[in-house]
């Protein structure tokens, strides 16, 4: 049974990942809002303090947006613990690369931008979660 709760809780953490991910792949590719309807309001950037990271060099790797990377990882994460026989190996890398990058992010929203986002830090300790816990199933 802990395994099926690990895979199951993976799997929310996966979700909501992705879900921050997409939210900010479309407010950095101007498809949507900041303030879009479904995403709470608790949780939407704001545009004079959160929204303004998304615009900053630190927000892509390789002129592609951070988020776009976390799509890829957290759909393949998915894939991997629904059962598709996916490479382990593949998957971990993405999540500790994830993590190492969120490790300079993490810095950077507190040293150097100094702007306190709920959604990013969410992201960043998803990353680490999942990193750990593909380590324990290796």
């Amino acid at each position: 049974m802990r395994g099926l709760a690990m895979t199951v809780i993976s799997l929310l953490l996966c979700l909501l990942g992705l879900w921050i991910s997409i939210y900010f792949t479309g407010v950095s590719y101007h498809r949507f809002p900041v303030n879009v309807k479904w995403v709470p309001q608790i949780c939407q950037l704001k545009e004079k303090s959160c929204g303004l990271i998304i615009h900053t060099p630190r927000a892509k790797l390789f002129g592609i947006p951070n988020s776009v990377y976390g799509i890829a990882l957290y759909l393949y994460l998915i894939l991997f613990f629904l059962g598709l026989p996916l490479a382990w190996w593949l998957g971990f890398l993405g999540a500790v690369l994830a993590t190492l990058r969120s490790v300079y992010l993490a810095y950077s929203l507190i040293f150097v931008t100094k702007v306190p986002c709920p959604l990013c830090f969410t992201t960043h300790l998803i990353n680490l979660i999942l990193s750990i816990y593909l380590w324990t199933i290796r």
